[in-house]
């Protein structure tokens, strides 16, 4: 069950979080010296205000009407996760351990991110790597899988390997986290109604599971972006199934995300319905009033003309080909309008809920292309 939380109303959460800054689309671009760790991270670009032109500007793809449209609908589309912790301070990280991997050395970490539950973390940093190298937040599936969490990153799940290797490989520092009622954030022994009750009792407060997932997601991301070891230039957001949704929702809502890459996680949401689809996905998965404001391809609208790679089976029930169709169809003439329909592909392989051999291998060249071998502007 969740402790009560303190409420904040929406429009502090816009005005004055580190939060907002993200939502007025260039809140990396000029980011602060990275000492001081997270309450650097988050409590030290309160007072910037952008323009939309002057971003449209700095962008050199967008024009300011549609700047200014993605900002205001991220706006919305954070007012639609309910009431967030966005008045909490977090506090600086605590390194529970170190250890020496093959190829990277693995920290521990609790992280202070939303002022109610400690979040434990995993930070896998390189030992070849550049003084600034590139960031990868990766998010873990559900697969009803509660008491894996962060692990997934080391451990990998039949239908997807491990990552740790590849990103020590590639010289990508890591950033992993327990989602809420997963991994050591698991409170119940039976982690399905650990999960349904803190839905349930969410909900009664005024709080949704989604958005306080993507809150700790936001704020995780945000911590890696002012690690010392890395370049905030090159950041990404890496998931399957549950962890996809998140990295595309993550992407809209958090302008710094510069190419996202999700598994298996992709489809329209009315597509989905008239699959008969809707008892595939976890509760988590079911914002309130959402229908009411965005279908998938509105809230993937955001990430445009970002890098967004998106990799789906045919044969998933999560993921009706005619709803990742019309994404595509929807999302593709955007990126052809600002030049950069190369940094976009939604595809559908002949699988279920699995990342193939073959998704692997391009999810590693998008990794190359918009991760390590980018050029730092």
């Amino acid at each position: 069950m969740c402790p009560r939380m303190p409420r904040s109303n929406r429009r502090e959460f816009l005005q004055h979080s580190a939060a907002a800054l993200a939502l007025s689309g260039i809140a990396g671009a000029h980011a602060p010296g990275r000492a001081g760790g997270t309450e650097a991270a988050l409590g030290a670009r309160q007072d910037v205000v952008i323009d939309p032109k002057e971003e449209a500007l700095l962008d050199g793809n967008r024009d300011a009407a549609f700047v200014a449209k993605q900002e205001k609908r991220r706006k919305e589309l954070w007012a639609l996760l309910g009431d967030l912790p966005t008045l909490h301070a977090p506090g600086p990280a605590k390194l529970l351990s170190t250890e020496q991997h093959e190829g990277y050395t693995l920290e521990r970490l609790v992280l202070d991110l939303n002022g109610i539950e400690p979040v434990p973390a995993l930070l896998l940093i390189p030992d070849k790597r550049p003084a600034r190298a590139p960031g990868l937040l990766y998010i873990h599936w559900h697969g009803g899988m509660y008491d894996l969490g962060k692990e997934q990153l080391l451990k990998g799940v039949e239908a997807q390997p491990a990552y740790a290797p590849v990103c020590a490989e590639k010289g990508i520092v890591t950033l992993a986290i327990d989602s809420w009622c997963f991994g050591e954030r698991k409170h119940e022994a039976d982690g399905r109604t650990g999960e349904q009750d803190a839905f349930k009792l969410m909900l009664w407060k005024g709080q949704v599971l989604f958005g306080m997932m993507m809150i700790d997601e936001f704020r995780a991301f945000d911590y890696l972006a002012h690690r010392p070891e890395v370049d905030a230039q090159r950041l990404g957001a890496l998931g399957m199934s549950m962890g996809s949704t998140k990295a595309w929702w993550l992407a809209a809502l958090e302008p710094r995300v510069k190419v996202c890459l999700d598994v298996c996680c992709m489809t329209d949401f009315e597509e989905l319905i008239k699959a008969n689809g809707l008892s595939g996905h976890g509760i988590y998965y079911y914002v309130p009033s959402l229908l009411k404001h965005f279908q998938t391809a509105e809230i993937n609208e955001l990430i445009v003309p970002r890098a967004h790679l998106s990799l789906n089976g045919r044969l998933d029930d999560l993921t009706p080909p005619k709803g990742v169709e019309k994404i595509r169809d929807y999302l593709m003439p955007l990126y052809r309008k600002y030049g950069k329909e190369t940094d976009c592909r939604i595809a559908l392989y002949d699988c279920k809920h699995v990342e193939l051999p073959e998704m692997r291998e391009l999810i590693l060249e998008w990794m190359d292309r918009h991760l390590v071998e980018k050029a730092v502007a």
